[in-house]
């Protein structure tokens, strides 16, 4: 029995609590097992908590996580700039966890109040403009930010352009923003600064491509998406809480990224 436990904790070991201490990156087995960890979180966050307490999924909503994001992506920064010391809860994924745990009684209290999404956005702008102020006063080289902005700028024209030619379902315009936002500052970080792709997949592309072959590939990737979710989900709201997913996956990261280039990492 003994043996067992001890190969049980090795593969734990090696392909979860190992990466996340050293930053060496996702693999097969932890991407597979976080996706489906993510989807059955949101899944489970809409049937149990959004739909019961009767919040609708729109602007309000995407507005009332952005400061909770902001707040986990920061720290996750943080972490990795040695200003805070590590910990699983502050690690990826474990700030994942965290950040959840600490907005739902957020929103349960707005919806119980009725004063949604006030509570909500208040709470998570406290903790990020905490995290905001120890990154700043931390703060030593704001080129990387200027850059990133720039290829966000440009990218997000685009965008918009395209938008304005072609509209698609408005909500879903968010989530693009941010994974465009995501993509500069992952490219701005590879092509200038010499930093390693950390997604296994993504990390043998741009190998092969360079770092702006993420340009086309994220925007294959929000287009699959978007018409996956539109056939495979019929239901609107549940739908556009995909769509909230899907923009939490790209700000995370999009706010993470130069900010850990600021601290020069």
């Amino acid at each position: 029995m003994t043996g067992i436990w001890q190969a049980i904790w090795e593969f734990f070991y090696t392909y979860f609590w190992h990466p996340m201490f050293t930053r060496s990156g996702y693999n097969a087995v932890n991407t597979f097992v976080y996706a489906l960890l993510f989807g059955l979180g949101v899944i489970y966050s809409y049937k149990y908590i959004i739909k019961p307490l009767g919040i609708k999924v729109d602007e309000r909503l995407f507005l009332a996580v952005t400061p909770m994001v902001v707040f986990g992506s920061t720290v996750r920064a943080l972490v990795d700039g040695g200003i805070l010391p590590e910990n699983p809860l502050i690690l990826t994924p474990g700030i994942v966890f965290t950040a959840f745990l600490l907005i739902v009684p957020a929103i349960m209290a707005d919806a119980k109040l009725g004063t949604y999404p006030k509570v909500t956005i208040a709470w998570g702008s406290v903790l990020a403009l905490w995290a905001i102020y120890v990154w700043v006063t931390h703060a030593r080289n704001w080129e990387p930010y200027a850059l990133t902005l720039l290829h966000t700028a440009v990218s997000f024209a685009v965008v918009l352009a395209f938008y304005r030619w072609k509209p698609f379902d408005r909500l879903y315009l968010y989530p693009t923003l941010a994974h465009y936002f995501d993509v500069a500052s992952t490219v701005v970080a590879i092509h200038y600064y010499g930093y390693r792709e950390v997604h296994w997949l993504e990390n043998i592309l741009v190998n092969h491509f360079g770092a702006y072959f993420y340009y086309p590939w994220i925007t294959v990737i929000l287009i699959v998406v978007y018409y996956g979710l539109k056939y495979l989900v019929p239901d609107e709201e549940e739908r556009r809480f995909w769509y909230l997913a899907v923009y939490i996956l790209g700000l995370g990261p999009a706010i993470r990224d130069p900010a850990q280039l600021v601290l020069q990492l």
